[in-house]
């Protein structure tokens, strides 16, 4: 897999090949060895801006592959790209999936089951107790908590995730060898032992502050849904809502005092669509992650069979009742509700409402976003 592996990173450290460059330039040349070793009178005529063309030949003459493979290793950093089949299926569904992720700790099946809590540094007692209380909740349930690694109420949703003796990611807008801020270094140790710290900045990357808005899509695609505990009006996290809506996740905001400065963001969130959190089981409840439990007891990872298939496809594009169902497959009452207690118990359809299921990640939240100019493509620049 090295061999592979090393060219995906390669173009990863080249300012100004982001992620739909690099898209273009696999679809061209079929493979990153070969676009990496592509005449530079090639690159050019495919279109490959003259800037990040000189920085790739730079690159390319300075430094050897397999040094900076070498200095990964021996970092125990794993790295994953898009082609390797336990690179996070959730966050592989995004509209611009990053190519390369850097890995410290380990990822499991089980954390497609995952809730991110995100929320401002400058957090209010209220906003401290509602974001433990979520975080502790979750983690008790055998639910992945996912944050940021930042100040306030990422660190605490990361703290009461571990201390409910649960699983939690942090994911960086640095390299996963750069812990940002410093005094979270502990609390990093604790996390690569109990889940994951995932970044597709490149070992070495500085916290600088471009890094972090477009790392918030990374937090959004991982998870089923994010909570916005407390946020400002010009919060990251409020960034993370509107990637959470474009990539159809769930978004629930806490509300707040509306005299709070803490509380406008959320507060916003909800009049523009998303749903209040009312109480730490709603959760839960919305998304069937009251099964997770269960779940990862049975160990009901069990291969997609033909029956499965055919219901997943049903429900693919709305919620249909089981009568429904079973009408338009024709197949009996009592093996479409066997396979769909089990395709629930998958993560695989949700029960809607009364006897209504869907499949998850084909609906659409509610909460709508207003367009902005220059965040779908993610180049370095």
């Amino acid at each position: 897999m090295m061999d592979s592996n090393r060219y995906w990173v390669g173009f990863n450290l080249v300012k100004g090949i982001g992620a739909i460059r690099f898209k273009s330039l696999l679809d061209h040349f079929g493979s990153a060895e070969r676009a990496w070793q592509a005449p530079a009178d090639v690159l050019a005529q495919i279109g490959l801006p003259q800037k990040a063309l000189e920085n790739l030949l730079i690159l390319r003459n300075k430094d050897d592959l397999d040094q900076v493979w070498e200095r990964i290793t021996e970092q125990k950093i794993k790295v994953l790209t898009l082609l390797d089949d336990d690179y996070p299926p959730m966050l592989k569904e995004i509209a611009v999936p990053p190519p390369v992720l850097y890995i410290r700790g380990t990822l499991d099946e089980g954390d497609r089951f995952s809730v991110a809590i995100v929320g401002t540094r400058r957090m209010t007692n209220y906003g401290h107790q509602v974001t433990q209380a979520q975080a502790a909740h979750l983690a008790a349930n055998n639910v992945t908590v996912v944050s940021g690694l930042a100040r306030g109420v990422d660190a605490v949703a990361h703290k009461a995730a571990l201390d409910a003796g649960g699983r939690t990611i942090a994911v960086l807008g640095s390299g996963v060898d750069v812990i940002y801020p410093s005094e979270h270094r502990k609390l990093a140790q604790e996390i690569v032992a109990n889940g994951a710290i995932i970044s597709d900045y490149a070992p070495g990357t500085p916290p600088e502050g471009v890094n972090f808005p477009p790392r918030n899509r990374i937090i959004s695609g991982l998870s089923m849904a994010i909570i916005v505990v407390e946020a400002g009006e010009r919060s990251g996290a409020l960034i993370t809502a509107n990637f959470a809506a474009e990539q159809g996740r769930e978004v629930y905001a806490v509300p707040g005092n509306i005299d709070r400065v803490q509380s406008k963001g959320t507060n916003a969130l909800i009049r523009q669509g998303a749903r209040p959190l009312l109480n730490k089981e709603e959760v839960l409840g919305d998304l069937s992650l009251n099964q997770v439990s269960a779940y990862r007891q049975a160990h009901l990872f069990l291969p997609e069979n033909g029956l499965e298939a055919e219901l997943f496809e049903l429900v693919k594009n709305e919620p249909l009742h089981i009568d429904e169902i079973c009408s338009q497959s024709s197949i009996s009452v009592d093996r479409v509700t066997a396979s769909l207690v089990m395709m629930e118990l998958k993560g695989l359809v949700r029960q809607v409402d009364n006897m209504r299921y869907q499949a998850i990640g084909e609906e659409r939240s509610g909460y709508q976003t207003s367009d902005r100019e220059g965040d779908s493509d993610f180049e370095r620049t």
